[in-house]
């Protein structure tokens, strides 16, 4: 279990740091330093890690309910 744990502090770590990442290159997009394309992958890549681990941790706690 604690691996469990492990694991999904460090995802959730990831998908944070994507997050700071998209947000970054937002506000150099607006500011006119950064390019729209980068600002518009590193969105996406955001919201794709955030729905991946959200559906693991979904998985982990369904596994957990069908033990208990």
């Amino acid at each position: 279990m604690k691996a469990n744990i492990d694991a999904m502090t460090v995802a959730w770590a990831k998908v944070d740091g994507a997050s700071v990442d998209a947000n970054d290159k937002v506000a150099k997009m607006i500011d006119g330093t950064g390019d729209v394309h980068e600002a518009m992958i590193a969105l996406q890549n955001a919201d794709t890690m955030l729905q991946l681990t959200v559906q693991v941790r979904n998985k982990l706690v369904q596994a957990y309910q069908d033990i208990m």
